[in-house]
């Protein structure tokens, strides 16, 4: 049985970095992940310009039951073919990552907690709180230099659908957060308190085994 840790928050909040951590501790071989943006629906059909009107901070961007039923596979013991996903295009690519059951399966995404599904499927949940201008700049960093994306679009998406779907969907989710991280991977006390909780889980988990 795998331990299942959920970790959400703002887009540029940090979770990466505290995702990071949990892989420093426990070691690529331990860790399973499911990010929950290789998951939006194949746009491809559409002409590029209508993609990038389209509002991909909505959960029905996503979809999440795709995910919801590969994490029952990994939780079953078998592998499963994860989807990748071009965001400077935003289609779905034709190639998979395969991923293989692993004893952590970590679900990682904005609105990984805003889903009833993923959230009754996870042993800790986790809610990385960063100010909103540290993540506007994080934001602007990553889709210049990751995505491919001009300074102008990222601050239009921003205006129009990021922040009011942060405070629609992303910031009333962390209630239901088992703890909330502030300061995100520099928070080394909650970080140290969340990996001493899943090593506990994983010693139970063997000791029933």
């Amino acid at each position: 049985m795998s331990v299942v840790i959920g970790i959400a928050g703002g887009s540029g909040s940090g979770k990466t970095t505290v995702q990071r951590r949990i892989l420093e501790r426990f070691g690529p071989d331990a860790i399973a992940l499911l990010e929950h943006d290789v998951y939006y629906r194949d746009l491809s059909h559409l002409p590029l310009e209508e993609r990038t009107q389209f509002n991909f901070d909505h959960p029905n961007a996503l979809e999440t039951e795709l995910m919801v039923g590969q994490l029952d596979t990994l939780l079953g013991g078998i592998p499963i073919e994860n989807p990748t996903y071009d965001y400077a295009n935003h289609s779905r690519l034709t190639e998979t990552d395969r991923i293989e059951p692993r004893p952590v399966v970590i679900v990682e995404g904005i609105l990984v907690l805003a889903e009833p599904a993923l959230r009754d499927r996870m042993d800790i949940k986790l809610y990385v709180d960063t100010a909103a201008d540290v993540r506007l700049m994080r934001r602007i960093d990553r889709d210049i230099n990751e995505r491919g994306r001009t300074l102008e679009s990222v601050m239009t998406q921003y205006r129009r659908t990021v922040r009011p779907m942060h405070l629609e969907f992303v910031e009333p989710s962390k209630v239901y957060a088992d703890v909330i991280i502030p300061r995100g991977g520099k928070n080394q006390v909650a970080i140290d308190m969340v990996l001493a909780r899943v090593q506990t889980l994983l010693a139970t988990d063997q000791a029933k085994g």
